[in-house]
Order: C-alpha cells, then structure tokens, then sequence
C-alpha cells in the first residue's frame, strides 16, 4: 500500500491510499518549506551581520560597497543559481544542501546595504506583509483544482520583460517607470509562488520513492520559492519602504 502513486489512488478510491500519497506530500512540501524558511533566516542574519561589521569597520564598507569586489558581491549569488541549475541532478543531498546555504549567505552579503538605505522598522513592516503575502499565495496554489501549468511561459516571458526594462531604465532613470516595474514584479512572482507551489505537488509524484530525486527536487523548489520570496520582498520594500 506504501508504493501507491497518485494515480492509481484515485482510481482506487481507497481512503487509505490517498491517506498515504497525502501524508508522503505534507511530509516532502514540509522538508521544501523548512528549506525556504532557513535560507531567508540565514541570509536576513548574515546580511545584518554584514552591515553591523561594515559600520563598525570603514574598511570592511570601503571594501564592499565602493570597490571592485562590489560587483563579485552583487553577482556571486546569481552565478550559484546558475550553478546549482546546471549540477543538481549530478549532485549528492548533502552537496545541495551546501551549496544553497552558501547561496543564502551570499545574498545576505549582497542585501546588507538594505539597512544602510532602509529603516529597520519598514524593512521589518515590509517582510511581515510579504510573508503574509507569499503564504496566502502559496496555500492557494497547493490548494486549488484549477491547472497552473499554462501560467508558466507567461510568468517567464514577464521577468524577461522586467528584466530588460529594468536594464534599461537604469539609463533612463525613470521613477515612474520604477514605480510600474515594481508594481508588475509584484504580480508576476506572487503568480510564479502559485505556480511553483503546484508544480513541487506534480514533481512530488513524479519522483515518489527515489529518496535521492525528491532530496534534490526540494531543495530546488525551495530555492525557486526563495526567490519568489525575495522577489516579492524587494519590490515591496521599493512601493512601500522608508528610507534612511
């Protein structure tokens, strides 16, 4: 009864199968969740951590944020991705594990000048409203009958667009043009949190009882609900944030 998948549950009918397969996901969106939620605590740690010792340390804020190394801190992280897109499925557990800590700590070096530019008191409302945000999406997705993988290419398709437009307002200068940017990053990742919530449910039966494709499959999705998170987190921060 153990080895029942999805489908041949609902074929079944059986209340103790279904029990089972639901059970096995609440366990595996759990142990994605646990992942998500420790990246976010690491990187808000580290990236205090880093302002602290940065203000403390003319050096060590020279070094980061004038140099440079500036440009290795701000894109370290998006080469992990990178990296860790292309080795996954090459890579044991405890490997995976390493390199999205390290990721995590990485964008919290790179996020430190957040509280040089922000008050601590709106970086916290902030994160509260996105946590609320991001939790209600995320149970909706997890939750609903209705087919998201139609939403995939267009959710892509718009973070190309944001992401062109945003290189391109970086010459224009435009806060309008910010102010929509922001509003649409919004949107776009708080669908992605839907998406990529119902997309770990398919993953999940699809690699049932291959305890090293689901170790990996959720550490992925966690690290694709992080960046929705974060996503979401900094264009909030940009609508809604009080600067220093």
């Amino acid at each position: 009864m153990a080895q029942l998948d999805k489908r041949y549950a609902a074929q079944a009918g059986t209340r103790v199968g279904t029990q089972e397969v639901d059970e096995g996901l609440r366990s595996y969106m759990l142990s994605v969740y646990n992942y998500m939620a420790g990246g976010i605590a690491l990187t808000g740690i580290v990236a205090y951590a880093t302002y602290v010792l940065a203000a403390s340390n003319p050096a060590v804020q020279q070094i980061l944020f004038a140099s440079p190394l500036k440009w290795v801190v701000i894109f370290a992280p998006l080469a992990m991705v990178f990296f860790m897109a292309a080795r996954i499925n090459s890579m044991s557990i405890g490997a995976a594990q390493l390199t999205f800590w390290i990721y995590a700590a990485l964008v919290g070096v790179s996020l430190s000048s957040l509280f040089i530019i922000y008050t601590g008191q709106s970086l916290t409302r902030v994160f509260f409203i996105t946590a609320a945000m991001f939790g209600a999406v995320s149970i909706w997705g997890y939750t609903t009958k209705k087919d998201l993988s139609g939403w995939g290419s267009f959710l892509i398709m718009g973070v190309i667009g944001i992401v062109i437009a945003s290189v391109v307002n970086i010459f224009l200068q435009s806060s309008a043009m910010q102010w929509a940017l922001s509003v649409l990053c919004v949107v776009i990742f708080s669908g992605l949190t839907a998406y990529d919530t119902q997309k770990l449910k398919q993953i999940y039966y699809s690699v049932q009882g291959d305890t090293l494709a689901m170790g990996r499959s959720a550490i992925m999705g966690a690290l694709n609900l992080y960046l929705d998170f974060l996503n979401i987190f900094l264009s909030l921060l940009q609508l809604f944030g009080n600067r220093n």
